[in-house]
Order: C-alpha cells, then sequence, then structure tokens
C-alpha cells in the first residue's frame, strides 16, 4: 500500500506541476506571444502572417452596451479580424463657463453623433485645466469596448483622438484656448501639447476596470494612432509633432504596434520614415479626393507598393463609395479584388454600422457608406472578401506548394 500511495502521490504531483506550468506558459502567451508584430511588410499573430480585413465604427467609445455588442457581433458575422475607432467626445466645461464647439446636447441616433453625456475630456475651470473623465460615462465606456473585443477575439486599433470637431477631438482642445488656428496651433502651442501627452500617459497607464488588464500590456490592442487624420500644417511642422509624439509613446509602450492615423492622401507617406511609426496608413474616397472609382483602383495599386519602400506594412484603413450611385456594388467588388491583389497588409472599410436601441438602422442619407448586417448585395461582398482576405496567407502557400504531377 506505501508503494502504490507513494506512486500514486508522484503521479499526482507530476500532473500538478505539469498543469501549473502549462497554465504559466498560458497566461505568458496570452500577454506576450500575442501581440500583433509587423515583419517587414506585413503583419504577424504568434509568428503567422495576420492579414488585416477590419472595419470602422466611430460610435463604440459612447453608444450604448448594446449598441457596442451589436456592433463588435455584427463584425464577427462579416469575418472582420480587426474594429478601428478613435477615443470621444471632448467637451467644454460641464456646465458652459467654457463653450462647447459641437453640439453636445444632439438627440439625435447614436450613429449621428447622439453621445448620451458621455464625454472622455473636459475643461475644468476652476483648476484652469484639461480634465479626464475616468467615470461610467468616460474611460469606462473604453474599458468595456475592449474586453467585450477580447471575448470575440477581435483586435482594436485605437486612435488617442480625433482631429475633426464633429465630437470634439484636437479641435476643441485647442479652442480652449482661444484659439481659432485649425491647423497649426494644436501642434505648435505648448499647452495642447502638455494636454496630448498626458492624455496619451492616462490611456496607455490605464487598467481596465473590467479584466484589471493594463492597457499597455493587453495584446486585444492592434495598435496605437496618434490621431484620426492629423492634417496639421504646413508639412514640417506635422512630421515634427508625429515625431515628438511617436517617441513619447514608445517610451510609454514597447510593445503595441504605433501608427500616426494620417489620410495620406497624396501617398507620399510623410510618417513613415519616422522609425517609431510601425505601419504606414491612408484613406481613399474618390468623392473628396477628387478621382474617379477607377483611380482610386490605381491608387490601391501605387499606394500600397510605399509598403516597399519602406519595408513597413501598409493599411488602406477608410474607404468608401456612395449608395446614391448605382454602380456601389460593382466599384466596392473591383475594390476588395484590387486590394487583395496589392502589396497593402490589409483594409477596415468606413464603415460597419449596426441597429441603434431604437431597433433601426441609422440614417446614411449624407454620405451613403453605411455597411449594415442585412443580407444584402454589400454586406455579402465584404463578407466575402474579409474572409478571401484572412484566407490569404493559406491560399499564398499552397500556390507556394510545387506540383507533384
Amino acid at each position: 500500500m506505501t508503494s502504490a500511495f507513494a506512486t500514486l502521490h508522484r503521479s499526482l504531483l507530476t500532473a500538478f506541476l505539469c498543469l501549473a506550468a502549462s497554465a504559466t506558459d498560458g497566461a505568458k502567451g496570452e500577454q506576450a506571444s500575442s501581440f500583433v508584430t509587423v515583419k517587414d511588410t506585413h503583419f504577424e499573430l504568434d509568428g503567422a502572417p495576420f492579414p488585416v480585413a477590419g472595419v470602422n465604427n466611430h460610435y463604440l467609445p459612447y453608444g450604448s452596451r448594446d449598441e457596442v455588442i451589436r456592433v463588435l457581433d455584427d463584425a464577427v458575422a462579416m469575418n472582420a479580424n480587426v474594429v478601428r475607432t478613435f477615443i470621444q467626445p471632448v467637451i467644454g466645461s460641464l456646465h458652459g463657463a467654457m463653450p462647447t464647439i459641437w453640439n453636445w446636447r444632439s438627440r439625435a441616433d447614436t450613429s449621428n453623433l447622439n453621445v448620451h453625456g458621455v464625454y472622455m475630456l473636459s475643461w475644468d475651470p476652476m483648476q484652469a485645466r484639461m480634465a479626464v473623465n475616468d467615470g461610467p460615462d468616460g474611460l469606462q465606456r473604453i474599458d468595456f469596448l475592449l474586453d467585450e473585443a477580447k471575448k470575440r477575439g477581435l483586435k482594436v486599433i485605437i486612435a488617442f483622438l480625433d482631429f475633426w470637431p464633429y465630437t470634439g477631438g484636437a479641435q476643441q482642445m485647442r479652442a480652449w484656448y482661444g484659439s481659432d488656428d485649425v491647423y497649426s496651433f494644436f501642434a505648435e502651442d505648448a499647452r495642447t501639447i502638455a494636454d496630448y501627452k498626458r492624455w496619451v500617459e492616462t490611456i496607455i497607464t490605464r487598467v481596465n476596470s473590467i479584466n484589471g488588464i493594463r492597457y499597455a500590456a493587453d495584446p486585444t490592442i492592434f495598435s496605437w494612432e496618434l490621431m484620426n487624420e492629423p492634417d496639421i500644417h504646413p508639412e514640417a511642422l506635422l512630421k515634427s509633432w508625429l515625431t515628438e509624439m511617436a517617441i513619447y509613446v514608445k517610451s510609454l509602450d514597447h510593445d503595441h504596434l504605433l501608427a500616426s492615423g494620417h489620410s495620406n492622401p497624396n501617398g507620399d507617406f510623410p510618417d513613415m520614415g519616422i522609425s517609431q511609426i510601425d505601419f504606414g496608413t491612408w484613406h481613399g474616397y474618390p468623392r473628396w479626393n477628387g478621382i474617379t472609382p477607377e483611380e482610386m483602383n490605381d491608387r490601391i495599386r501605387a499606394f500600397c507598393s510605399a509598403s516597399a519602400a519602406f519595408n513597413k506594412p501598409v493599411l488602406l484603413e477608410e474607404f468608401g463609395w456612395s449608395k446614391a450611385h448605382a454602380d456601389q456594388i460593382d466599384v466596392y467588388r473591383n475594390w476588395m479584388d484590387a486590394l487583395y491583389n496589392s502589396d497593402c497588409a490589409g483594409w477596415v472599410v468606413w464603415r460597419l454600422v449596426s441597429r441603434q436601441d431604437g431597433g433601426h438602422f441609422p440614417d446614411d442619407s449624407v454620405d451613403g457608406f453605411d455597411i449594415h448586417n442585412d443580407g444584402g448585395p454589400l454586406w455579402n461582398l465584404m463578407r466575402d472578401a474579409a474572409e478571401k482576405q484572412i484566407a490569404k496567407p493559406r491560399q499564398v502557400k499552397l500556390q507556394e506548394i510545387p506540383s507533384t504531377k
């Protein structure tokens, strides 16, 4: 009996040690090896190619929990592996002493900028300084987004700020200091530079109130972006600001990838020469770029080829063609084929929106870019394109296997 008991004891101890080692390795894997990385001109995850098939959604930081869940579920249903958003809103002061330059009290639906009282940053008139809202109507919304994305295996691209004033962004922050200079003030004033750095540090060092994961250690985050479309002028100021902020972000977080978030409408990519910028981004809208859909195909080939020139991945991270055009489906089909055969490391379409809490899809009569999980032609096309994009490495690998015939 003694011998049998000793044998059983050793077996149980061995099993326990194996389980403990496995659990430790698993925890290490989740925290260390599951960050998206860059290898030359493509992304990798756990040593395997990670082609991006993604969606943008602007209201994830301020939508209701149900609205956020519906978007993430629809992203999964569309076969997307990445969701992109930017942290917003930014307001004046809560009681109006410092004006808010946009309609913070809008009663439209969520997609059309009813933020339901949510704000991330405001002006504190008592302290005469920026105030961060880390409550349930503030940064806890980002906690929820990241936790729900993690549950679904989605990666999230997060821009620290929006350049445009739709929900405040950088324009509200320069307005705190009485400036009406849209293009230069934010990037050159010492006060806004200090505010931005404090904001970035707040985000990167934040600990998620739901799952306890520090943002800097959360592999759910695909990458940071310095700003959504930082349209800073002149170009020398843009490059100077991007360089300073990229160095600052990397000093706080060396594990996550970093992009500028610039739209790079001319395809010259002034940001990609900055060593701390890990990949390039560009946005393509024929309506605003003054080009035809066919010329957009030319841009896909030309702009995506910048990846080879800089030996960094390039993402087409926003694009759209309005449903007002009868050829919308054909245009998207041509673009998706061009992207699949291009040097781009992936794409992130503008934009996936889901049913609002009232049960309806949002009004999209202005831009006409919205993609809905409605079983329609555009939905089916993008779902199939995402599936094909994600399978691309396997298909390429199969093509590389020599025939035995």
